[in-house]
């Protein structure tokens, strides 16, 4: 098996290298190969991978609602490219989703199917929607896999870092944290998800699955929890999302059922409290890290 891994230096690519390294890998980082590139997919031929992995994206949220069209080009129109080119040449195409297709009723408190409609409520959320029809539409055989809230030890380029460094950072800078209360999510290791992806990869039960860890908690919660297991005290106080003021809108609850995962036959994640312990305990040094928000 040849896998062209698209995004291998960012934060879920980098252990999705690891997650790979027993089969034939060749990973891509953006200098490689810009999916926005019409020429792109020459470099694909050159390889002739089995599978694509496509972790590419614009998922700066509150940037896509100012410049949209930036981010339908590479969530939508340059993942056309890419499923188009596996559908011409017969290789599967593996590409990451988002739970912000979803709009989130906030008087909802049970997790989201593959089947239920999705109704985005940002340009972001349009965009990745889009790219998933965009998949479809070509025939290609494919895995489509909404997650959401990753957090990796490669952090997040396009974001400078991820919540946790970030929340660490400025507990020790003795700052106020205020961070919103009212969104329900799932955070989700991208160490997890990369060995699920592996798992599944492996199978021919194509179609679209939502993967995150399980359980879920606000991104307050979250913090919370963050300064439990690392022994901190900071002052941390929640807010909401529109005293955050951010320019776009995003779910209040986006938890995601695991059903067509479960359907494969391959065990669910680990629970996301666990999954933070393992992260905290296995995380080098902060130091640098730079701000990010939900």
């Amino acid at each position: 098996m040849r896998i062209a891994l698209i995004g291998a230096n960012g934060q879920l690519g980098s252990d999705l290298v690891r997650a790979l390294r027993t089969v034939d890998l060749v990973p891509l980082t953006h200098r490689d190969v810009d999916i926005c590139d019409e020429t792109c997919t020459d470099r694909l031929s050159q390889i002739c991978p089995d599978h694509v992995i496509n972790t590419a994206a614009f998922n700066r949220v509150d940037d896509a609602e100012r410049d949209a069209s930036a981010a339908f080009r590479v969530n939508a129109a340059a993942v056309y490219r890419l499923a188009r080119w596996c559908a011409q040449n017969g290789s599967v195409l593996i590409h990451i989703s988002t739970d912000y297709v979803f709009g989130g009723d906030r008087v909802r408190t049970t997790p989201l199917t593959e089947s239920d409609s999705p109704a985005p409520l940002d340009a972001y959320g349009c965009s990745k929607l889009a790219g998933e029809f965009a998949v479809r539409a070509t025939g290609c055989r494919h895995f489509i896999i909404r997650t959401s809230g990753l957090y990796g030890h490669a952090g997040s380029s396009g974001k400078g870092g991820n919540f946790v460094e970030t929340m660490l950072r400025l507990a020790h800078e003795g700052k106020p944290i205020r961070v919103v209360d009212d969104q329900r999510l799932t955070p989700t290791f991208t160490a997890d998800l990369a060995a699920k992806m592996a798992q599944l990869l492996h199978t021919d039960r194509f179609g679209l699955y939502h993967i995150t860890n399980t359980g879920d908690c606000t991104w307050y919660e979250f913090a919370a929890e963050i300064f439990r297991l690392s022994g901190l005290q900071p002052d941390l106080g929640p807010t909401t999302t529109a005293s955050f003021g951010a320019p776009a809108l995003r779910p209040a609850y986006s938890v995601l059922a695991h059903r067509a995962l479960l359907a494969a036959g391959l065990s669910d994640m680990p629970h996301w409290r666990e999954a933070l312990q393992r992260y905290l305990a296995d995380r080098p040094s902060a130091a640098g890290t730079t701000a990010f928000g939900p």
